[in-house]
C-alpha cells in the first residue's frame, strides 16, 4: 500500500471529507506501491513564503498570460499587426505602469514575455521585481474522447521547463483546464482535469515555483446557478483529492476558481451578493483553509461586474485571501484607451491604475461602483472563448 505523507493540516483536512474514500474505482493510481513520498523539503520554505507574496492584503494578480494568437486578436481590435514589436510595446505598457505595485502583487507571463525587456534593455523580470510583483510563467488541448472538452498537456516536460523558468526569475506558474457545463461535463474531462492538475503542481512545487491550480468552469450554457454549483463543487472536490495524493503542499499552492454564477445565457442575472454566497458556500465545503490564497479568474464578466462580485464576497472574513486574477477585466480599457499610439501610453497606463485599485478596494471589502463608466460596465463573454 502506498504511504503518502501529507503536512498536518492538510492530511486532516482531506480525512474528515468524504471524498477523500471514494476512489474504487478509479483508473488513476496515486504513488508505486511501496514509495513513501515526502514533503518537498528543498523549497517548502521558500514556496510558502512566495504564496503568502502573492495573497497579500489589498492586491492581487495582473494575467497577462495569452497566448500570441489571442493577444494578436486583442491587437487587431485597435488596428494594430500581431508582431513581436507590437506585443512586446503592450505589454510593457502594462508592466512599467508606476504604483502597479501597490495593488498588484504577481504577474502571469506568456513564455515569450518571461524572456523579453523593455525598449531600454531592461528585463521585465526586472521591471517586476523593483515593484514587488511576483513574476509567473503559464503552460490546453482537445482531450480525445470527450465532448471538446480540455485539459493539461505536456506533463512530460514540465520538470525541465519549469526548471529553466525558475532560473529565468518565475516564481509561480499557473496552467488552466477547462469544463463545460453545457458539455456533460463528463467524467473523463473532471478527472483528467484533477489529474492532469495535481501532477502539474506536484511538478511545479519540485522545481520551486507555486502552482495556481485553474479548472475554469466555463460560462457558456443557460444552466441555473445551482448547476453552476453542483459542478464546480464536483470538480474542486477531485482537484483536492488528486492534489492530496501527489503530496501537494497545500500551504505552497494559491487557486484560481471560476465564480459560481448562472450560465451567460441564463434568462436571470445574479446578484454580487448571490454569487458571493454561491461562491463561498462551495469554497467553504470544498477548499482547505491550509490554502494561502483565491485569486478568482472574471471569464468574461464586465470589469465592473467582475469588481462587485469580488467586493461581495470581502464582506466578511474569509479563510483565506480572496482576491483577484484578472485578464480582460483589467485590460479592456487600457487596450481601448491605448489604441497603440504612444501619446496615448500614460493615459492606458492610468487607466490600468483605476482598474487595479478598483480591485483592491474590492479585496478590502471597500469598493463602490459608483462613478465608474458606462464602458468598464459592458460584458466582455465570448462563447466558446479560447486563449
Amino acid at each position: 500500500m502506498a504511504c503518502v505523507k501529507l503536512n498536518s493540516l492538510s492530511s486532516q483536512w482531506i480525512a474528515n471529507n468524504p471524498f477523500s474514500s471514494h476512489r474504487g474505482s478509479s483508473s488513476i493510481s496515486a504513488a508505486p506501491r511501496g514509495v513513501s513520498l515526502r514533503i518537498r523539503a528543498s523549497y517548502s520554505d521558500e514556496l510558502v513564503q512566495t504564496a503568502k507574496s502573492v495573497a497579500s492584503r489589498g492586491r492581487g494578480i495582473l494575467a497577462i498570460d495569452e497566448s500570441n494568437a489571442t493577444c494578436g486578436k486583442r491587437l487587431a481590435s485597435i488596428g494594430l499587426d500581431n508582431t513581436e514589436v507590437n506585443r512586446q510595446a503592450y505589454r510593457q505598457l502594462l508592466l512599467t505602469t508606476p504604483g502597479l505595485g501597490e495593488y498588484i502583487s504577481g504577474a502571469i507571463l506568456f513564455e515569450e514575455t518571461l524572456y523579453q525587456s523593455t525598449t531600454d534593455g531592461k528585463k521585465f523580470v526586472g521591471v517586476l521585481r523593483e515593484q514587488n510583483i511576483v513574476p509567473g510563467i503559464k503552460g490546453l488541448v482537445p482531450l480525445p474522447g470527450s465532448n471538446n472538452e480540455s485539459w493539461c498537456q505536456g506533463l512530460d516536460g514540465l520538470a525541465s521547463r519549469s526548471a529553466e523558468y525558475y532560473k529565468q526569475g518565475a516564481r509561480f506558474a499557473k496552467w488552466r483546464t477547462v469544463v463545460s457545463i453545457p458539455s456533460g461535463p463528463s467524467a473523463l474531462a473532471v478527472k483528467e482535469a484533477a489529474w492532469g492538475l495535481a501532477r502539474y503542481a506536484a511538478i511545479s512545487q519540485d522545481n520551486g515555483l507555486v502552482p495556481i491550480v485553474e479548472p475554469e468552469i466555463l460560462l457558456d450554457g443557460d444552466h441555473p446557478i445551482e448547476r453552476s454549483l453542483e459542478v464546480a463543487e464536483k470538480v474542486w472536490s477531485e482537484v483536492f483529492f488528486y492534489l492530496a495524493q501527489n503530496n501537494v503542499l497545500f500551504e505552497g499552492i494559491l487557486l484560481k476558481p471560476s465564480m459560481v454564477t448562472p450560465g451567460a445565457e441564463h434568462k436571470q442575472r445574479a446578484s454580487p451578493e448571490t454569487v458571493a454566497n454561491f461562491t463561498l458556500t462551495m469554497l467553504k465545503r470544498r477548499v482547505p483553509p491550509a490554502v494561502p490564497g483565491i485569486m478568482f479568474l472574471s471569464g468574461g464578466q464586465s470589469e465592473v461586474e467582475a469588481t462587485l462580485n469580488l467586493n461581495a464576497m470581502n464582506q466578511s472574513p474569509n479563510p483565506w485571501h480572496v482576491s483577484f486574477s484578472y485578464a480582460r477585466a483589467l485590460q479592456n480599457t487600457v487596450l481601448k484607451t491605448w489604441q497603440g499610439r504612444p501619446e496615448n501610453v500614460e493615459a492606458a497606463q492610468k487607466s490600468l491604475l483605476v482598474r487595479a485599485k478598483a480591485n483592491s478596494l474590492a479585496q478590502l471589502g471597500r469598493y463602490s461602483a459608483e462613478g465608474e463608466n458606462e464602458e468598464a460596465k459592458k460584458g466582455m463573454f465570448v462563447k466558446g472563448y479560447t486563449y
